[in-house]
């Protein structure tokens, strides 16, 4: 339990924002290479002039446009923290600066309320494309249900951090506990709506509930032998290591565990892994690539690199954003990046485009229809090699594009989990189907609409 005499989460956020407000030196050098200025088509203004009204924003939500257009078009890409020879993290600044504007824009009832909005948004999607695919007890080894709210009865070495919108490609989750498993790790695994980490109400401007859930959650996450926490979903991580810890470090003194990405956590282990890759699997692949998080896609392809009669192919495109879903802010530009890649994967003959991140996957995996090669994920290429397989359902569905179909393709587990055949095929057509930046070849019907943006 934290201790009753800390200071409030706000008061230890704010205070943690001076500091690196004080420390910036508005050079400009985390404009100067971030990826997002140009397609925001605010080039042209001055990277100091940027900068400094990125601190203005944070002060008072008030500050010039190119700085406002800025900080709304941050991809989380990273490369502004690398850039920093004073310590200071420009993405955490930009995120800051977006509550500034919120607060400036809206009073707190409105922003606490469309926090809520977007967290039950957020829940409504997860929990019924999750039930379309799984039943009850896979649910569990995935932490949801009775499984969510059980402890082990001895403290695992870790715990496994989904995180929520993973489990809408639960293939991708379940395929991470059955490596593990083979790495004879133990673990807990915790995630879905009912442990949140905030980051709906940050994006709506209230960090006092993003606080408490993200500390809620943070409890419950920090029970294991080794005081760390494997983390799959890349917004989590962010919003954890960035935000949540930091403020929670300043306002008990330490922090609770430390958060590493799974790909770093497989990275660290390839000479544990490598024995497990007993099948060759004979692809020339190419990977998808998010830098936003040091380290995972240097991992990623070290991981491809060991597995037998793998092909790693480099396409030559851009690496952008902490994931695809973040690349959503700049839609035109995200459009235009996914086709480039498609026609250069198309063009060098790979027989896959690998991804990391479960937003890729949504986004990305439909066009397998379309293209001369397949859409996978990481753990897939792992997977088979180790003879570890899990059937990507949401794939199978998402390729039928066709919202009556696919309900009635699940009409077995919408009986088991009690769903309103309608309500469910509301999910498919906003959630499913409507996660879809880059239209297919053949197009989509219009009732689809332009695509539905998803939080991570």
């Amino acid at each position: 339990m934290p201790p009753t005499n800390e200071i409030p989460f706000e008061t230890a956020l704010g205070e943690h924002v001076e500091d690196m407000l004080d420390a910036c030196t508005r050079c400009g050098k985390c404009v100067e290479v971030c990826p997002s200025v140009e397609p925001a088509g605010i080039s042209d203004a001055k990277s100091e002039d940027i900068i400094s009204g990125i601190l203005e924003l944070v002060r008072t939500g008030k500050g010039p446009e190119a700085s406002r257009k800025w900080a709304q078009s941050c991809m989380q890409s990273g490369a502004c923290i690398s850039a920093c020879d004073y310590g200071v993290n420009p993405r955490f600044l930009l995120s800051m600066a977006r509550i500034g504007i919120a607060k400036s824009d809206n009073e707190l009832a409105e922003r606490r309320r469309q926090g809520v909005e977007r967290y039950r948004d957020g829940s409504r999607g997860v929990t019924v494309l999750s039930q379309l695919q799984l039943d009850t007890e896979v649910l569990e080894r995935l932490g949801q249900r009775s499984a969510s709210v059980s402890a082990p009865v001895k403290a695992p070495d870790f715990v496994f951090y989904t995180g929520c919108n993973v489990l809408k490609t639960p293939h991708i989750a379940l395929l991470a506990l059955d490596i593990m498993d083979a790495l004879g790790v133990s673990y807990q695994v915790m995630g879905g709506p009912s442990h949140c980490c905030g980051i709906a109400q940050l994006r709506s401007g209230d960090p006092e509930m993003a606080g408490r859930m993200g500390s809620n959650t943070m409890e419950k996450l920090s029970h294991s032998n080794s005081g760390q926490v494997i983390s799959w979903c890349p917004s989590c991580y962010v919003h954890y290591s960035e935000t949540i810890l930091p403020t929670v470090e300043r306002q008990r003194g330490s922090r609770p565990f430390e958060m590493n990405p799974f790909m770093r956590f497989l990275g660290d282990r390839l000479a544990q892994l490598q024995p497990h890759l007993q099948r060759r699997v004979e692809m020339r692949v190419a990977l998808h690539k998010h830098p936003g998080v040091a380290g995972v896609v240097e991992a990623a392809a070290e991981i491809l690199k060991i597995v037998p009669g793998i092909e790693l192919v480099d396409l030559n495109q851009p690496a952008v954003g902490l994931q695809s879903v973040n690349v959503g802010v700049l839609p035109k530009y995200k459009r235009e990046l996914q086709l480039a890649e498609l026609e250069a994967a198309r063009d060098a003959g790979v027989d896959a485009l690998v991804a990391v991140y479960h937003s890729d996957h949504r986004e990305l995996c439909a066009h397998e229809r379309d293209w001369p090669f397949r859409i996978m994920n990481i753990l897939e290429v792992v997977g088979e090699s180790m003879g570890l397989h899990r059937h990507d359902r949401y794939k199978e569905l998402k390729i039928m594009q066709d919202a009556d179909q696919i309900v009635a393709d699940c009409s077995e587990l919408i009986a088991k989990h009690s769903l309103d055949p309608s309500h469910a095929r509301d999910v498919v057509l906003k959630v499913l189907l409507g996660d879809q930046p880059l239209p297919l070849k053949g197009g989509t019907r219009p009732e689809q609409g332009a695509g539905v943006m998803a939080p991570s």
